[in-house]
């Protein structure tokens, strides 16, 4: 393992006229049930979550990272996971005081914490809300309990219509997670669900094609009935048709948000900002003015606890190299649809845009990518093509 303080005392090439904003994200390993489809690190819970010993470990984990973002004002947090509303009331008040005594938190900070229907307790997330937490992420993934059994959730159609209202109730900021091109769903059962959704009028929506990632148990045993790709193409027509009518702005490829309303802290990371990641697993990219680094903690709950308390929680470190950046810059920045700036690339990476030029070029050529003296921006065909999009920068950095 590197030195963590590293990048601060190691001279790198890059030169970076001044840093990218920073947002912090804590990881909570913990779930009711691990779900078939999920490849988070996330555990289920068996004996009890060990929450005063791990919250010590975050806050020794975050004491420890501070040299490297020392006097950077902190704009967004995000506790995810794993299940964080699983974590105790004077937990989440502990947490987020430690957060504050040690970080300069910016005071219009996006605090956004993840739960899941069949965790809620109405007068336990007016405690959340009441300890700085000022946006909510619901995981509902859909409101049909066929589709919710399917998918291994713990909680039902009527319990996620519940975790809304109660969602509702305390919190003025929220977003709702769903899923479609689920087993055997058809294009009307997903557009109930949209619906559904719609009808509460959440400022944001996440909505996600099922995906059969490597390493979880639907890729080992994938669900029988899965929609092909002609019945998923009709769902996410509905879907970006159905959210527009309804005033959303379809502005990354599964992020919809009334006007103002964007996830802070996912932009964040589309626009190649830095993150700060503590917990199990957590990732973290951090810029010097002379290198850009990246950084994962410990994976496993209890190593992590033991190797932090030993104020060693990184397991891995490297700096990316210069021929990599532009990969990784449009990797993120070409999930906006309304792309970027064109001087954001040099902003953030240090590199001179011509560093991708003979890729832009033959991006634009191809109809993917369109651009002026003032914006890059991937075309409808270059969001319907991503993958392939991106793919053609990963080809140009050489990384492999």
């Amino acid at each position: 393992m590197m030195n963590s303080v590293a990048p601060i005392i190691t001279p790198g090439t890059l030169r970076l006229g001044v840093l990218p904003p920073l947002s912090l994200y804590i990881h909570f390993p913990w779930c009711a049930r691990k779900c078939p489809y999920c490849d988070f690190n996330s555990y289920q819970v068996r004996a009890g979550i060990p929450e005063s010993a791990y919250l010590e470990a975050l806050r020794i984990d975050l004491e420890t990272a501070l040299p490297q973002i020392w006097g950077r004002r902190v704009h967004t947090v995000f506790i995810g996971g794993g299940t964080p509303s699983l974590l105790s009331a004077d937990g989440m008040e502990r947490l987020l005081s430690d957060v504050r005594a040690l970080l300069p938190l910016d005071p219009e900070a996006e605090i956004t914490m993840e739960a899941n229907p069949g965790t809620f307790e109405s007068g336990k997330f007016k405690a959340f809300r009441d300890s700085g937490i000022n946006r909510l992420s619901v995981g509902i993934q859909s409101f049909n309990s066929r589709m919710l059994r399917q998918l291994g959730r713990i909680h039902d159609g009527d319990e996620a219509r519940l975790a809304v209202e109660i969602a509702q109730r305390h919190f003025d900021n929220f977003n709702l997670d769903l899923m479609y091109a689920l087993p055997s769903q058809t294009l009307r059962e997903a557009q109930d669900d949209i619906d559904t959704a719609l009808a509460f009028a959440p400022p944001h929506l996440s909505i996600y094609h099922l995906t059969l990632e490597q390493g979880t148990a639907f890729a080992k045993q994938p669900p029988p009935g899965l929609p092909d790709d002609e019945a998923s193409a009709d769902m996410q027509d509905m879907i970006r048709e159905k959210t527009s009518v309804a005033g959303y702005w379809h502005y990354e490829v599964s992020a919809y948000a009334q006007p103002g309303r964007q996830a802070r802290h996912n932009l964040n990371y589309w626009r190649f900002g830095d993150y700060l990641g503590i917990g199990p697993g957590a990732h973290s990219k951090i810029s010097f003015p002379d290198r850009i680094v990246r950084q994962m903690r410990f994976m496993q709950p209890k190593a992590y606890i033991e190797q932090t308390i030993q104020r060693m929680p990184v397991q891995e470190e490297v700096a990316i190299a210069p021929q990599d950046l532009g990969f990784e810059f449009m990797l993120n920045a070409l999930r906006l649809n309304d792309g970027f700036e064109a001087g954001l690339f040099t902003e953030r990476t240090g590199l001179p845009l011509i560093t991708i030029e003979k890729t832009l070029q033959q991006a634009v050529a191809k109809g993917l990518l369109v651009r002026d003296h003032m914006t890059i921006r991937p075309t409808e065909l270059g969001q319907r093509f991503l993958n392939d999009l991106q793919q053609m920068f990963l080809q140009e950095s050489g990384v492999s």
